[in-house]
């Protein structure tokens, strides 16, 4: 058994395994093995439908030393005058270039794709998956578990409902190679996935009366104007959440609120939603959305016969000659909120509100800067993403109290705001523009009083 010498080993060549790796070759002279059980970078990018598209502005993806895309506005489109939003290919592409030209022509990163990581306990061992070939890793200090909160996806978790043989049920990846149409859709789920798939869909010339969705819940999505590289946005958007909170006299109230302040958005407008994992969404989307008429809200899909969709709360006829679209993958997951830095291995997790990949950058700044685990976990206490709208309020929380913490340290405070990742990033010529000043004001004004309601609205939800 061949034998190979690391300082780390890095478990996931997806987003957050590369923007840690990323900062912490910029801030340590390590070496780093990378292992993936995909033969490139990328992760779930790599398996899922091949008309995605980031739903957030492609600044704020990918790694710390180098900006996906060009950092343009849009200049036509329905989304003229928002920030650029990359797609698979452009992700795919970014991601291969900073893995080899930047990470293995440095000479200070290892890729090992088409493997798996395995440990006796004692010792780490990456077994090919082409080859069978296994090789013990010595890690000289740690191992970095970045697939901790790797999404589940479609193209590669099964539904979660059965179905006759005879019905034909596709994951959303095979809209794009279908060999003939099929007379209805049955589009299932409730996120970012199968609002995706019906705007696709409409967006090829399929009317929506062929359409059939099943929504077991309702979304809370953000508007997406609301969430742009835009300082004067991003302390706008966080005074409106404060100033909703704080006025707020219940958690269905305060997301109400948001709605009418133009950052919250929900596609049935006499529904209050249960759903708040808040991908964001276009206006022009959601007109789209609304064209659909037939929508089930019956619960979850239990299985589905040759002629009948049989749902927890009830049943719906199948439509003739329909196709049922799996888009209900969980997406999100939710383990355990544990220290980032635990005794066996770095797990990385969310630490402010959101945004995943700064997050693990930030892990990776404070782990190449710091040499103490507790104060490591101080600077950075992890944080979970949220399902619910009581998850969502707990998330914003503690988003905030670990924003104040990492950016009360001089170092990482100017390292956070030269991060293109970071959403509150502010640039020297911007800090005194009026607009960056006013909606900073507001914040300030309100920041106190609605953390403590959103603390409460959370506890008591």
């Amino acid at each position: 058994m061949r034998s190979l010498d690391t300082d780390y080993l890095v478990i996931g060549a997806g987003a957050m395994g590369m923007a840690f790796t990323d900062t912490l070759i910029d801030h340590a002279d390590v070496h780093v093995t990378i292992v993936d059980r995909r033969y490139g970078p990328g992760g779930h990018w790599q398996d899922t439908y091949p008309f995605v598209q980031l739903h957030q502005a492609s600044q704020f993806y990918g790694v710390a030393s180098t900006m996906l895309g060009t950092g343009e506005v849009q200049e036509h489109g329905p989304e003229a005058g928002l920030h650029e939003r990359a797609r698979r290919a452009e992700i795919l592409n970014y991601f291969d270039q900073i893995l080899y030209r930047r990470f293995v022509d440095s000479g200070r990163v290892t890729f090992l794709g088409a493997s798996e990581y395995h440990t006796d306990g004692t010792y780490h061992y990456v077994t090919s998956r082409v080859s069978d070939e296994t090789a013990q890793v010595n890690v000289r200090r740690r191992i970095v578990d970045a697939t901790y909160l790797a999404p589940t996806i479609p193209a590669t978790t099964p539904p979660p409902f059965g179905a006759v043989d005879s019905t034909r049920v596709v994951p959303i990846n095979e809209l794009a190679s279908l060999d003939e149409a099929p007379r209805n859709y049955v589009m299932v789920g409730s996120g970012k996935t199968a609002t995706d798939g019906i705007v696709w869909l409409l967006g090829h010339g399929v009317q929506p009366d062929r359409i059939m969705w099943v929504r077991p819940r309702e979304p809370w999505m953000l508007n997406r104007a609301a969430v742009q590289p835009d300082p004067a946005v991003a302390f706008g958007l966080a005074a409106d959440t404060m100033e909703a909170a704080a006025a707020a006299e219940s958690l269905d109230d305060m997301f109400l609120r948001l709605e009418a302040a133009g950052v919250m958005l929900r596609i049935d407008a006499d529904v209050i939603p249960t759903m708040a994992k808040t991908p964001t969404l276009g206006r022009w989307e959601l007109d789209l959305l609304r064209r659909i008429e037939n929508v089930v809200r019956l619960g979850h899909i239990k299985y589905v016969t040759d002629h009948q969709i049989v749902l927890q709360d009830g049943v719906v006829d199948l439509p003739s000659s329909a196709l049922v679209v799996h888009s209900a993958a969980s997406g999100h997951r939710y383990p355990p909120v544990v220290p980032i830095w635990g005794v066996d291995k770095i797990r990385c997790q969310t630490i402010r509100a959101g945004f995943p990949c700064f997050c693990a950058a930030l892990a990776g700044c404070v782990e190449a800067t710091r040499d103490d685990d507790r104060e490591r976990n101080r600077l950075c206490p992890p944080n979970r993403l949220s399902n619910t709208p009581a998850e969502w309020a707990q998330m914003q929380v503690r988003g905030v109290q670990a924003t104040r913490e990492f950016n009360a340290e001089p170092d990482i405070a100017a390292w956070a705001n030269s991060c293109a990742l970071n959403p509150e990033r502010i640039e020297p010529s911007q800090r005194d523009a009026p607009a960056v000043h006013s909606a900073m004001t507001r914040l300030a004004n309100a920041a106190e009083l609605g953390l403590t309601r959103m603390a409460e609205l959370a506890h008591d939800a």
